[in-house]
């Protein structure tokens, strides 16, 4: 800037950058770390990562990657907000769940919650919860004119939503000012259970009840269109919106048929989807999840006002570990950082020991406490879809919504929701993509903080009070600790009987610098197995290795070193362990040329980055018989 330019802006001063410079330094950056050599578009890709339903995300997004008009807040596609104001006003709706059998205490986690920052009670009753004659004393104290109630009573729905509406009438506040939704799901209970003996029935059960809230309480929904089943039973983001479509679709033929207009039948659903830790798809998914619904309106021949989707966002159990539970408070946290984003109306952040139990006061508090840290220090409510115009959201929100879109055709293709789950359509694709999340899963791809990556084995257990039985019989349900949990489970059963964990010798070969990276993964590695790792204080060798084995207390064990040293020495050590009575030689690397050689002295497999790790555990706890 000088004395005759002073208007000149500061970025005047750089020329633009385009995209092939950008390329030319990923290229320079590709090869200094020894990948293939790439350049151009090739070398871009080799950045690139898959999700599921066929979605690749690319390193770089720019204005070319720009999707279609999306309208504005509250209007039609409602891809940016529900309402015009979105949660500016008062903030998404903080809704905890309860799922107490005994009313008594039910009623004291409720109104504990209610005074603490939570705005909307989510109640269990029935199968499950609270039985619907103690609903009254589970929600003694509740000014029900200022707290919305959402029931999820399962088979129970009619009678549950019955006594609600008779509270609403006895507390003498005004029906029609009345907020909740009474939980009637036909559909997810056929998902549940795999029982549609009574489905026609419930169907018309839910229609009614959807007529009488019309009539005398139009802020309480009827009918909730829960995607949780699905993306409990292992299903992608655009399986859990392609599901949660063809449910509302079927409500809306219902409904209509039944005699409600097709905007009163919009008004009457509330939908429900997990939030992951995944935080961009999340936001992506509620995003994509409002355009899709606008659309079926449309269709269906809603007014504009009517097609705006209620949803209510609930912090993925899928992602929750049963080790190291102190972790879910980090992926709880961002998911309902997500769902907030997102434009969710209520949000559920689940207690961090719920995967365990019965969440104890603790885990309660900091499950709501986490949405006020949100709401009001973070001030995430005060921005309008504050993910809005980044080119990578919009350009996820696009690809997921033609995912999804694709498999709610097909589902409708087949005959509807409820034909496709009584022929084992939805429940055969929900299958596969759980089937190939759970081969990422055992190679590490997708890691598992304080499972599969950093476990910690001397950390205390926590224990909880059980928690109800879930109703099943229908879909499974799959949790991402699932085959880490079971080689844990393993090793505790090893450690009550024997009072030790099984054990593998770490055999630490050449300087400090050449093995520490190594015996670091391989610790990790069988850490995450319960497999407790000894190691020598000082590096071993072929003439060290027998004696070190031998006072480790371990079975098995697995060479650690570098490439070069263990040209050097690693048949010789193979060989030492063995004749010292190792029932297993592991070697952390891969092999390369001299895998045959490795072989010949000993070593019976390799670890590595990438390798099935839950088959290496499960092998090595077999070869130790661990029951």
């Amino acid at each position: 800037m000088t004395a005759e330019s002073p208007e000149l802006p500061l970025a005047a001063a750089f020329p633009d950058a385009d995209r092939a410079q950008w390329q030319r330094l990923v290229e320079g950056v590709l090869r200094k770390s020894g990948a293939a050599e790439a350049t151009g578009d090739a070398a871009e890709d080799a950045l690139a990562t898959d999700l599921q339903d066929g979605i690749r995300v690319r390193p770089l997004y720019t204005a070319e990657d720009g999707t279609a008009a999306l309208g504005h807040p509250g209007f039609p596609p409602f891809v940016r907000a529900g309402r015009p104001e979105g949660t500016t006003v008062a903030g998404w709706d903080v809704r905890q769940r309860h799922v107490h059998t005994d009313p008594e205490r039910a009623n004291e986690s409720v109104l504990a919650d209610l005074e603490n920052g939570v705005t909307s009670v989510w109640l269990t009753v029935g199968d499950g919860g609270v039985p619907v004659t103690g609903l009254e004393r589970a929600l003694q104290g509740v000014y029900l004119d200022l707290a919305a109630v959402v029931l999820d009573a399962g088979a129970d729905f009619a009678a549950a939503a019955e006594e609600l509406l008779r509270l609403y009438t006895a507390s003498g506040a005004p029906l029609r000012e009345a907020a909740g939704c009474l939980g009637a799901d036909p559909l997810g209970l056929l998902a549940r259970t795999g029982d549609d003996a009574k489905l026609r029935v419930q169907l018309e059960s839910a229609a009614r009840m959807a007529a009488r809230c019309t009539a005398d309480a139009p802020g309480v929904r009827a009918l909730a269109v829960d995607a949780l089943p699905y993306h409990e039973a292992g299903g992608s983001a655009a399986e859990e919106l392609g599901t949660s479509l063809a449910t509302g679709v079927a409500y809306l033929r219902q409904l209509t048929e039944s005699g409600l207009g097709i905007d009163d039948a919009c008004r009457q659903l509330e939908f429900r989807y997990a939030a992951t830790a995944d935080q961009f798809l999340t936001i992506a998914k509620l995003r994509a999840a409002r355009r899709l619904w606008a659309r079926v309106a449309e269709v269906c021949g809603a007014s504009p006002e009517a097609s705006a989707q209620r949803q209510h966002a609930v912090t993925s159990t899928v992602m929750m570990t049963r080790r190291d539970p102190w972790v879910n408070m980090l992926r709880t946290t961002v998911a309902g950082l997500s769902a907030g984003v997102g434009g969710a109306d209520a949000v559920t952040v689940l207690p961090f020991d719920a995967a365990l139990g019965l969440p104890d006061a603790f885990a309660r508090r900091i499950a709501r406490n986490t949405q006020s840290v949100l709401l009001e220090e973070s001030h995430l409510s005060k921005v309008i879809d504050p993910a809005g115009g980044s080119w990578y959201v919009e350009s996820l929100t696009d690809e997921l919504a033609r995912a999804a879109w694709a498999w709610f055709q097909e589902i409708e293709g087949a005959g509807g929701q409820a034909a496709a789950l009584r022929s084992g359509m939805i429940a055969g694709r929900l299958a596969g993509t759980w089937e190939r999340r759970t081969a990422d899963l055992a190679h590490r791809r997708e890691p598992v903080t304080g499972v599969s990556e950093f476990p910690h084995l001397a950390e205390p257990p926590v224990h909880r009070e059980p928690a109800p039985a879930p109703i099943g019989g229908g879909l499974p349900r799959v949790r991402r600790d699932d085959a880490f949990e079971r080689l844990r489970a393993r090793s505790d059963a090893h450690l009550a009987a024997h009072g030790a964990r099984p054990k593998v010798f770490l055999a630490a070969l050449g300087p400090v610098a050449t093995h520490t990276a190594r015996v670091a993964f391989a610790a990790n590695l069988f850490q995450a197995g319960g497999i407790e790792t000894v190691t020598e204080p000082a590096p071993v060798d072929a003439e060290s290795a027998a004696e070190a084995f031998a006072r480790s207390g371990a079975r098995i064990a697995c060479l650690c070193a570098s490439d070069t040293v263990y040209g050097e020495q690693a048949a010789a050590v193979a060989a030492a362990l063995t004749s010292a009575g190792a029932l297993r030689v592991h070697l952390a690397g891969k092999p390369g040329e001299r895998r045959d050689e490795f072989a010949a002295a000993g070593v019976d497999s390799f670890v590595h980055t990438g390798c099935d790790a839950v088959e290496v555990l499960s092998s090595a706890l077999d070869v130790m018989e661990v029951a």
